[in-house]
């Protein structure tokens, strides 16, 4: 979204749009202040406000910085958004899982407070992000060791027997399946075909874990085989046949919405920006950028951009209404001509 001019910014002053913040300042010349869009303050009347797309451009002018929201420091969001991030790197670089008191502490937080933040933040709890992390190390052990002994205290498990009670969970198989590649797990997929071309589902029993669009049903179908070699893949039945009709239907009319289970999994960061792109509305869009600055890791443009290329669910997981800064259609794993496609259709509020 971008906020370049005054209607625009005005917008972003009266609903105090914090997504406007690092875009522009704006003045107030009965009072000579200047603020950040999402001040609390009550804003000013419109004749008495101007916008300046710096904090320095604003102070040449001769105003000075709102004492209230600070604008040229980290705003409150922010701020969380990096102590959530320090968080996220503690949890992923500790030998063993660190109390939620200990995360709480190093983010200046009470353990509530911290409870809510992250959560509001990453889109988890704190609990399911270690999870996660788990899940990812305990996979990268059973693909590195000799022997699933060895990868049990690799991934930081002080017991084989808290180790297979939460295997399930973590790889969604049992660890001498996952070592042998995922032998044995039913896949329940089908190929339809909508507007966009031919779609293809694909379920565990946990949710949908592929979603794939193109040209070719039988490039998809490999590309399911390519993703999950040892699974078992099974034609899907009539009840099956519902679930696709139902991502079909949300292809066709976004406005319907789309509530199904999903099994998505990836990297613990792949996880965090996945959860932030299931957050955009249908009908707005973002940038690579502003996703980034969302899960804390404003530096991880790139890293975010890779973690959209690899989403495997796509319209579920909506990485196509992410666009570039300029608000450019930028590459899609499905083509860009989908993406324009879908991104017409949301548009439309009916």
């Amino acid at each position: 979204m971008t906020f370049e001019d005054e209607v625009a910014r005005w917008e972003a002053v009266v609903h105090r749009d914090s997504r406007a913040d690092g875009h522009f300042v704006y003045s107030v010349r009965t009072t000579g202040v200047y603020c950040r869009p999402s001040c609390p303050s009550r804003p000013a009347r419109r004749e008495h406000v101007g916008f300046y797309d710096t904090e320095a451009d604003a102070e040449r002018a001769g105003f000075r910085p709102c004492r209230r929201c600070r604008p040229g420091e980290p705003g409150l969001a922010e701020r969380r958004a990096q102590a959530v991030a320090n968080a996220c790197r503690m949890i992923e670089e500790a030998d063993s899982s660190p109390t939620l008191d200990t995360l709480a502490k190093a983010a200046g937080m009470s353990r509530f407070h911290f409870h809510r933040v992250f959560r509001s933040v990453t889109g988890v709890t704190p609990n399911a992000y270690m999870t996660a992390c788990r899940g990812a190390r305990v996979r990268q052990e059973l693909a590195r060791a000799s022997t699933v002994t060895e990868a049990i205290y690799e991934s930081g498990f002080n017991s084989s027997g808290r180790f297979y009670a939460s295997a399930p969970g973590l790889l969604g198989m049992t660890p001498t399946r996952f070592r042998s590649g995922g032998s044995g797990t039913s896949i329940h997929f089908a190929v339809g075909q909508c507007s966009l071309g031919a779609v293809l589902v694909a379920a565990t029993e946990k949710g949908v874990c592929a979603i794939f669009l193109g040209d070719d049903p039988d490039a998809l179908v490999r590309n399911l085989q390519d993703r999950f070699p040892a699974a078992q893949l099974v034609g899907g039945d009539a009840e099956f046949e519902g679930t696709v009709a139902a991502v079909i239907g949300f292809i066709e009319t976004p406005a319907a919405g789309l509530d199904l289970p999903l099994d998505v999994r990836g990297t613990a960061f792949q996880q965090r920006v996945w959860q932030a792109l299931r957050t955009i509305p249908a009908g707005e869009t973002t940038t690579y950028t502003d996703i980034a600055k969302r899960i804390g890791a404003p530096q991880s443009v790139r890293a975010v951009a890779g973690a959209c290329a690899a989403n495997p669910i796509a319209v579920a997981v909506p990485c196509h209404r992410v666009v570039r800064s300029d608000g450019g259609l930028s590459g899609y794993r499905w083509g860009v001509e989908r993406k324009r496609a879908l991104l017409d259709r949301e548009a439309i509020r009916e």
